[in-house]
């Protein structure tokens, strides 16, 4: 019997070993899974490449893992939204480093990597910054450079409800980078809202099929 389920967050991340790349889910403050970000601090797992679409903001979910000097990289679109200071001061003192791309672009290399697909090409950062040290081309006139897919070892994801096979549905905005982002790692871990029995997600509803995700935890269970 396929059941995804695990009783807490200590069971659902003492996987995720120093040094892994964690696809880190929402966007702004909309489905971030807090509760495990804040587990994985408590874990103290170090040398962590975070990639996500900003860097935290105050000093909880990823700013949170800065501060606590667990975070070597950090991969986003976003790093300087408001109240961002946390990541601002670490990487002004050299203790985390920054790989930023455009938005689409980000969100494009992991679904390529989702999709099983290779680089592709793209004519956003042509002649500028991020176009340095990648391949360019010119086609009928347009310049584009060359984007490789974008892997992680685990993702952490915030769903509303889930079931024991890994079917996944969102809330609202919280449907934003997740469903890309739970195809694009290894290891899939789900934070959600409420777990329903198996056959109360309508088919067409799913948004995230079970076959992306590993694991699934009850939000604000067992905190470590």
């Amino acid at each position: 019997m396929i059941n995804k389920i695990v009783s807490s967050h200590l069971e659902a991340l003492e996987q995720i070993p120093n040094g892994a790349s964690v696809i880190v889910g929402g966007f702004g403050d909309a489905g971030i899974p807090f509760e495990l970000l804040e587990s994985l601090r408590k874990l103290g797992t170090k040398d962590l490449t975070i990639i996500s679409n900003n860097a935290g903001t105050r000093e909880n979910g990823i700013a949170g893992l800065i501060k606590n000097g667990q975070v070597r990289k950090i991969i986003c679109s976003h790093p300087r939204p408001p109240l961002s200071d946390v990541f601002a001061q670490a990487y002004r003192a050299g203790k985390v480093e920054l790989e930023c791309m455009p938005q689409g672009t980000l969100a494009e290399r992991l679904r390529a990597a989702g999709a099983g697909l290779g680089p592709f090409f793209t004519p956003t950062g042509y002649g500028t910054r991020v176009a340095e040290g990648k391949e360019q081309r010119v086609v009928d006139g347009i310049g584009y450079i060359l984007e490789q897919p974008l892997h992680g070892d685990f993702a952490l994801i915030k769903a509303h409800l889930g079931d024991r096979w890994g079917n996944l549905t969102y809330r609202w905005a919280a449907r934003n980078f997740n469903p890309v982002m739970s195809t694009a790692a290894k290891n899939t871990i789900a934070q959600v809202d409420r777990i329903v029995e198996l056959g109360e997600l309508h088919p067409e509803h799913v948004m995230t099929p079970g076959i992306f995700v590993k694991s699934i935890v009850l939000a604000g269970a067992g905190n470590v």
